[in-house]
């Protein structure tokens, strides 16, 4: 539409003037920006440091918040795992990784792992974790996976042919839960051989289509199953 970067804020104000318009899907590159244009920022967008969907409230004020993780932590709790006071290692820290941990943070995990190549990634996403829950342990620099009842492969590790597997598959212990983010593959290398091990596991497309019913929620609609979208 032309509009500059210095006109966004009230180009997005004015569309939210309208009275017919409940909320929007927000895409990148405008993520981030969003944050700062809304009244109210939700824990779990604060955490993930963007957010993907803005609400108009009866009142007119603006909330932001994230669902890209909800689709996944939606995944596992169907499925019967039962967060509170597990143990969590998401490798690799970046936007959906972050999504990931936000949306988790919340549901009273004991302690949450981080790893990423880039240390700074994970350092500033373990800060934004202890503003909102102080109470969660938070540890970093290490992608073993010993001890974790729940690892998230959050890289794009297992899109290409020969990728190695994100975290040493001997150290992880048969009855963990393990979920990759990879779309390319339903059963990628990694969910393969946790799947051999007895682990449960989830597959990529588990989160998309568990993100949509977050969604219609959110806004206010009428929802819908993830088997029901599968279909």
């Amino acid at each position: 539409m032309g509009i500059k970067a210095e006109d966004y804020p009230g180009f997005f104000r004015s569309v939210f003037a309208l009275t017919n318009i409940r909320g929007a899907l927000v895409t990148m590159p405008h993520k981030v920006t969003t944050m700062g244009l809304v009244d109210e920022v939700s824990p779990t967008a604060a955490i993930a440091g963007a957010t993907n969907a803005v609400l108009r409230r009866e009142d007119g004020s603006l909330l932001a918040d994230q669902f890209d993780g909800a689709g996944f932590v939606r995944g596992l709790l169907r499925k019967g795992f039962k967060p509170s006071g597990k143990r969590a290692l998401v490798v690799g820290n970046g936007g959906v990784g972050s999504s990931i941990v936000a949306s988790l943070a919340g549901l009273g995990l004991a302690e949450i792992g981080l790893f990423d190549p880039d240390a700074a990634a994970s350092e500033a996403l373990a800060q934004r974790i202890g503003v909102h829950y102080s109470d969660v342990k938070v540890v970093m620099g290490s992608r073993d996976p010993e001890g974790y009842d729940l690892i998230v492969n959050a890289t794009p590790i297992g899109m290409k042919d020969g990728d190695p597997l994100p975290v040493d598959i001997d150290r992880v212990a048969p009855g963990s839960y393990v979920g990759d983010v990879v779309l390319t593959a339903e059963i990628t290398p990694f969910l393969q051989a946790a799947g051999d091990k007895g682990c449960t596991i989830q597959v990529g497309t588990d989160m998309l289509f568990e993100l949509i019913p977050a969604y219609l929620e959110f806004f206010g609609f009428d929802s819908a199953t993830a088997d029901e979208l599968r279909a």
